[in-house]
């Protein structure tokens, strides 16, 4: 099989340029090795946001330093998609850095904007999706540890869901909040009432486990009538983000999200714009 470099060769980049983008996919291939502690299949987008905000919060690097390796990523997943590895864009040259954005912090979603689209998705009907949403902005969890609990996975009464399914097969337990509870609450009402036979809690039509890519239509579909691209791991830094502002300290944070490394969950301590905004007006 070609390799990258044997790609870039063909393309007739320069050697400065090949080995600046050899260097750079090492160095993403690293981060997420030792972050993430799984083997890598392909570029998500998900981990492409994640090691952008290592970059500029861990690392504090410039953006013309994080541009670079942008530039390294994107020609990467050119190869992957070329190669047959891949079928998605992960990352584009919208995800380079521009100065005046350096301070935003990992969440671009607020309170007000989860509460709207929570409110979306309970008014079009489907307890389900009402569920789901609820159980990522305020449980913190992965779209697929989401769909991967089973109906023995979870406690009701004690408050606790059982997360077997996570990064590098890791089992953690999370606590839910009332607003969690409500929503699943309602959820086992309409599946007990329906029927509805499966041994997974957010099951397909057919019974199976329910496929991510239903859920990502969905986001598609709300982020455009609420006019912000908010994806399901969007939910997942305003959970951190939002959980951190309200007392929890890093290490309860960083289990309840399954954060391997405490300096991911230190990320999320960086400030919003506005509230950078807020704290200059007070000088």
């Amino acid at each position: 099989m070609i390799t990258f470099e044997s790609y870039l060769i063909e393309e007739e980049k320069s050697i400065n340029t090949i080995k600046s983008y050899m260097l750079n996919v090492s160095g993403f291939m690293k981060w997420f090795d030792e972050s993430k502690g799984t083997e890598f299949k392909k570029l998500h987008r998900e981990n492409i946001k994640d090691y952008i905000s290592y970059l500029k919060v861990i690392k504090k690097l410039s953006p013309s330093s994080i541009n670079a390796k942008i530039s390294a990523l994107i020609k990467y997943n050119d190869f992957l998609i070329s190669t047959g590895l891949q079928t998605e864009q992960a990352i584009t040259k919208r995800d380079m850095i521009k100065v005046q954005r350096q301070y935003a912090s990992l969440a671009t979603v607020g309170i007000a904007d989860v509460e709207k689209f929570r409110q979306l998705v309970l008014e079009s009907k489907s307890k389900r999706n009402y569920a789901i949403v609820s159980l990522l902005g305020y449980g913190g969890l992965r779209i697929s540890e989401a769909l991967n609990i089973r109906m023995d996975d979870f406690n009701t009464t004690s408050r606790e869901v059982i997360v077997s399914e996570g990064k590098g097969k890791k089992t953690r337990t999370v606590i839910m909040n009332s607003k969690v509870k409500v929503a699943l609450l309602s959820w086992i009402k309409e599946r007990t009432d329906k029927g509805i036979q499966s041994d997974y809690l957010f099951p397909s039509s057919r019974g199976n486990k329910l496929d991510r890519t239903v859920i990502n239509k969905l986001f598609n579909k709300y982020s455009s009538i609420i006019g912000k691209d908010i994806t399901p791991h969007d939910l997942r830094h305003f959970f951190c983000t939002y959980a951190l502002e309200n007392n929890m300290s890093v290490h309860e944070v960083a289990n309840q999200a399954g954060h391997s490394n405490i300096h991911t969950t230190m990320m999320y301590t960086n400030p919003s714009k506005q509230k950078m905004i807020d704290k200059m007006d007070r000088l």
